[in-house]
């Protein structure tokens, strides 16, 4: 499958190799072609799956430089979080009522979107046996198909259990998931954490 990874940081790099890993043909798109990469554009238009890995507060503005034509009826995976890091301890720029999830599926209703791997760290993302035992990773969108093809990609990346919770607002409560995930950061001094459902 073609995948169009938007974003080109370290989550961008990880998510892009794992994907390549698997037999997947990448592109990476950035602000500006180079480095190997080509545009957000170019990147949107090659994949047949996209993922955006951009920071949270520029992830609208990326999908609006891709024409609407090379957006309609793909999956698009977004993992980004709204992070407000200005504040100390960061903050959520949109949260409670709304989330960045809901706001680029409603921005972008040719997009079937899905909300995941956005509650860990872009290590655990790709290799979840990094941290020991079972834990979860969480997927909300409002397409049944698309979040089928989340859950099988995840479980090639090596995950065991995902946990669909509904609809594309429940990424309101995995993007609020962060803000503790960065305390338990900072307190454990390691990325190599993740949550566990125990019930």
């Amino acid at each position: 499958m073609k995948c169009g990874v938007l974003g080109t940081g370290v989550v961008g790099k990880a998510l892009a190799s794992k994907l390549a890993s698997l037999g997947h043909q990448v592109m990476m798109g950035s602000r500006s072609a180079g480095n190997g990469f080509g545009t957000f554009a170019e990147a949107a238009a090659y994949g047949e799956l996209l993922v955006t890995c951009t920071t949270g507060t520029t992830s609208l503005e990326v999908l609006r430089s891709v024409a609407g034509r090379d957006l309609k009826g793909k999956v698009l995976i977004d993992v980004s979080n709204p992070l407000d890091f200005s504040h100390q301890p960061a903050t959520l720029s949109v949260c409670n009522t709304d989330s960045l999830g809901e706001m680029i599926q409603r921005e972008f209703p040719e997009l079937r979107v899905v909300k995941a791997l956005n509650t860990c760290n872009y290590r655990v993302m790709v290799e979840p046996g990094r941290v020991p035992g079972e834990h979860d990773v969480f997927i909300a969108g409002n397409d049944a198909e698309a979040k089928e093809q989340t859950t099988n990609l995840l479980l090639a990346f090596g995950w065991q259990s995902v946990i669909d919770i509904g609809d594309i607002s429940g990424a309101r409560a995995t993007e609020s998931m962060m803000l503790i995930w960065l305390r338990l950061f900072g307190k454990f001094g390691s990325a190599d954490l993740n949550y566990r459902i125990v019930r």
